[in-house]
């Protein structure tokens, strides 16, 4: 039996000609107030941690986290500035400041260390957990379709030696922690001054970039494809923001039931005195190709910064910069984020936090007016089983619900008899609704139609069956051809 699950953020599934009372919603991941921050920068060589760029990967062979993250390791306007000073003026960036990549890991996901890996020399030492140097927006991914044991995680950097050279280069490695030398790109030099985060997609069997280019004045999130992971395609636009207020500066992705979900960073500019001028929120992407992106629910934003402003203000109110999402040991999905406490261009200190999602609960469909009853159509659907069940839970507990479906030949028409509201009826299954009718959905098999949800006092987030989508909403050539379909 194939169930096939359907986000209620993807669009394909929904004819917005047919709903009543419904809104889109962001759902945010809950953050871990216990133990947030998870660390903070307090090594010398963490000058400043700045966007940071999480990479937060959980290998469940080695049952480890690992994090990667970028940091300024030479930026004399911070080192030379004391926590007092840097509260009465602006920060002065130079040319000259050099980034680096470092690795911190944890048995648990809370309590991190940050190895001496002897790999990257400061200051005439190596004790420290720099990998890299000269590294910028580094990405990296455990990559579970590789064959070659060498380049089991594959990581993507911008390489910026001041005042010399900047390009783009691949490394391997085996485990994590001991890594190949820089490999440049042979193709194409994008500016990519942004986290560069490398995936695998599932549909076209290759790999893909998200990095980021200037156009039309504005930052721009790109995509690039590749087939051995060194030679990249040209970067073409995947999704931008909407004027200097909402920019993209990053955007990691993850694929999750057919869809690829990327958490968007949005930098804010265009007015100097507006509240969040110069800090960086978060909102839910989604593409089902991996290559043109949209925003699941403009304007909400999905990790709430913390109250407060520089040098006062909690670890994360200025600038929230996230990782993909992982699944832990226990089966927990965490987002791991950086947080900074002060505006994107000025004095700042960063740290590692994280918030727990709730999978397949990423954004959901709920009414406008909760008094309200709710309507729900669905484009077409092909009906290969007799299985069909909602990912919903009440808006109000304490009050009753109401969730009646119906099938349609077509949207505009009568609903088929043996399949309306008044004859469906529900059962819990392990935190889903199963919809039956008296008939068995199993006498459609094969065939396509459209459902109809009535709904009161319910957050709908996902539905799943023997379904599949079978077309537009104004196709309307399907025969279901069965006897009295249709009540009169």
């Amino acid at each position: 039996m194939n169930l096939t699950k359907y986000l209620m953020l993807d669009r394909r599934l929904l004819n917005p000609q047919a709903m009543e009372n419904v809104g889109l919603q962001a759902v945010p991941p809950k953050k871990d107030i216990l133990h947030n921050p998870l660390f903070v920068q307090d090594q010398p060589w963490e000058i400043r941690i700045d966007n940071g760029y999480p990479n937060v990967i959980y290998d469940r062979d080695e049952g480890l986290f690992r994090c990667y993250y970028t940091l300024f390791t030479e930026d004399l306007d911070t080192e030379k500035t004391t926590s007092r000073e840097r509260a009465t003026r602006a920060y002065q960036p130079r040319t000259d400041r050099i980034t680096s990549l470092a690795y911190a890991e944890s048995k648990d996901g809370i309590h991190w260390i940050k190895p001496k890996l002897d790999r990257v020399e400061w200051r005439g030492n190596k004790k420290n957990n720099l990998l890299f140097p000269y590294a910028h927006g580094t990405g990296v991914m455990l990559d579970f379709h590789e064959t070659d044991l060498k380049k089991k995680y594959k990581l993507v950097t911008k390489v910026e030696i001041p005042g010399q050279e900047t390009f783009m280069a691949v490394a391997f490695s085996p485990d994590g922690k001991d890594w190949s030398q820089l490999i440049p790109w042979p193709e194409y030099n994008p500016p990519a001054d942004s986290h560069n985060l490398p995936f695998w997609n599932e549909k076209e069997r290759c790999y893909m970039l998200l990095s980021r280019v200037w156009r039309d004045g504005i930052r721009i999130t790109t995509i690039s494809q590749s087939r051995d992971f060194l030679h990249w395609s040209e970067p073409k636009e995947a999704l931008r923001g909407y004027g200097f207020e909402q920019q993209i500066y990053s955007m990691p992705v993850f694929y999750w039931e057919g869809l690829y979900l990327g958490i968007a960073s949005l930098i804010h500019e265009g007015d100097r005195k507006e509240e969040n001028f110069d800090t960086v929120d978060c909102q839910l992407t989604w593409s089902a190709d991996a290559e043109h992106f949209d925003f699941v629910a403009p304007g909400q934003y999905l990790i709430p910064r913390g109250k407060g402003h520089y040098p006062t203000g909690e670890f994360d109110c200025g600038c929230i910069y996230a990782s993909p999402p992982l699944i832990d040991g226990e089966g927990n999905m965490w987002l791991y984020y950086m947080g900074g406490n002060g505006r994107h261009t000025n004095f700042r200190e960063s740290s590692l936090a994280r918030a727990q999602w709730l999978p397949d609960r990423f954004a959901a469909l709920l009414p406008r007016r909760k008094d309200e009853e709710s309507l729900l159509t669905t484009n077409r659907l092909r009906f290969n089983g007799n299985r069909l069940e909602i990912l919903a839970e009440a808006l109000e507990p304490e009050k009753p619900i109401l969730l009646e479906a119906q099938v349609h030949e077509i949207w505009t028409g009568a609903p088929l008899t043996g399949y309306t509201f008044a004859e469906s009826h529900l059962e819990e299954i392990q935190g889903w609704i199963s919809i039956n009718w008296g008939k068995s959905l199993q006498e459609l098999n094969g065939r396509s139609g459209c459902l109809k949800l009535r709904f009161k006092n319910l957050i709908l987030f996902a539905l799943r069956g023997e379904i599949s989508i079978d077309g537009h909403r104004l196709w309307e050539g399907a025969d279901i051809s069965l006897e009295n379909k249709s009540e009169k």
